[in-house]
């Protein structure tokens, strides 16, 4: 019997009109109604994440910025939250400057950029985010950070990356959420650190745990939970270590996991 069920958001809970249909959402409170803990993880804000939790009626703790904070819904308590280390940000921040890339940061849930540009609008646009400009950016690097961002081609990203692990240590995590979309995090601000903590804080074993995404951003949590769930449209990798893969975001792919896994469970 599983008893704690983590879903990303984007492209996996979502259709690609951004909804949760009344299907997914029928099921979600079949699962809730059942007693197993239905939360989700995903590399958005708070703020952002928030909002689509309460109008799909869930009250527990989320995982948000990759893992970097999880926060009671009920009463906004911080129960995890993990920051980027001063030095790798200031590392990172310069290694922008040098190379004319656009970064991005969440301070207390805030969305922070040193100036407006299109790619800083779309994202903003994207996740239903305000934003605020600060060009004087490096005064914010002292500031607690759960995630710096930095949006490019998915090619050069690629490029970049290892050279950003070398520059910025092992205090520190990396990872893709989209394809132009390269995330900072503390080492331990994973949707996988994350989904062990809650599994913890809810008295279950992570065999007991359920796990669901389709970007590179959600292995590590597909990895540690009892079943690891890829969405139909989910990358190729993510597929190849999950132990299930579902219909598509549009297809109700959540709905059909909750079905087979926890509703006709025996």
């Amino acid at each position: 019997m599983y008893k704690l069920m983590a879903i990303d958001i984007d492209d996996t809970l979502i259709n690609d009109d951004k909804e949760v249909t009344p299907a997914t959402q029928e099921a979600l409170e079949k699962a809730v109604a059942k007693g197993v803990v239905v939360t989700l993880a995903t590399g958005r804000a708070y703020a952002s994440a928030q909002a689509l939790a309460r109008q799909t009626g869930l009250n527990v703790p989320i995982i948000t910025y990759q893992g970097a904070l999880v926060k009671n819904l009920m009463d906004e308590k911080v129960l995890y939250e993990r920051y980027v280390p001063y030095e790798a940000g200031k590392k990172l921040y310069d290694f922008c400057i040098k190379n004319n890339l656009h970064l991005q940061t969440y301070i207390d849930d805030k969305l922070y950029a040193r100036e407006e540009n299109q790619k800083l609008i779309d994202y903003a646009t994207l996740n239903g985010t305000k934003y605020h400009i600060e060009p004087d950016f490096e005064k914010l690097l002292s500031k607690p950070t759960p995630k710096f961002l930095i949006i490019d081609a998915p090619d050069y990203l690629d490029e970049i990356s290892p050279v950003l692990r070398e520059l910025l240590g092992d205090g520190v995590h990396i990872t893709k959420s989209k394809p132009h979309f390269l995330e900072i995090m503390h080492k331990e601000g994973t949707k996988g650190a994350a989904l062990t903590f809650l599994a913890e804080h809810f008295g279950c074993d992570l065999s007991e745990t359920i796990a669901c995404g389709d970007s590179w951003n959600d292995h590590e949590m597909l990895e540690a939970a009892g079943l690891g769930v890829a969405m139909g449209n989910a990358i190729a990798p993510l597929k190849e270590i999950a132990d299930y893969v579902t219909a598509s975001n549009n297809e109700d792919g959540i709905k059909q996991v909750i079905e087979k896994f926890i509703l006709n469970a025996e």
